[in-house]
């Protein structure tokens, strides 16, 4: 299983998110299986077309998403993913 890690801004909305582990094949199925646990997150990561919001950034082991309109990224049984909602404002 996927490790998924988030980073702790999301609580915000979120309160009980937590890293959690995911059978998934690729980046999108991990986008749904954590919108099905934690219902409405998927809208803060993806867009209304299902693609990588500018403000959100995933890891993939340590390599940056490289499909942020398709998430077909193939994730690994023991891979390590991070979602990072990135912060700006002065």
């Amino acid at each position: 299983m996927a490790q998924v890690k988030f980073t702790p801004n999301l609580r915000r909305f979120f309160p009980d998110l937590c890293d959690c582990a995911v059978e998934a094949a690729t980046v999108a199925d991990i986008i749904a299986a954590v919108d099905q646990r934690w219902r409405g997150l998927g809208d803060y990561i993806i867009d209304e077309r299902g693609c990588l919001r500018k403000h959100v950034n995933i890891f993939v082991g340590d390599q940056l998403l490289q499909d942020k309109t398709g998430l077909s990224d193939s994730v690994a049984a023991d891979t390590r993913v991070i979602i990072v909602q990135a912060l700006s404002g002065g």
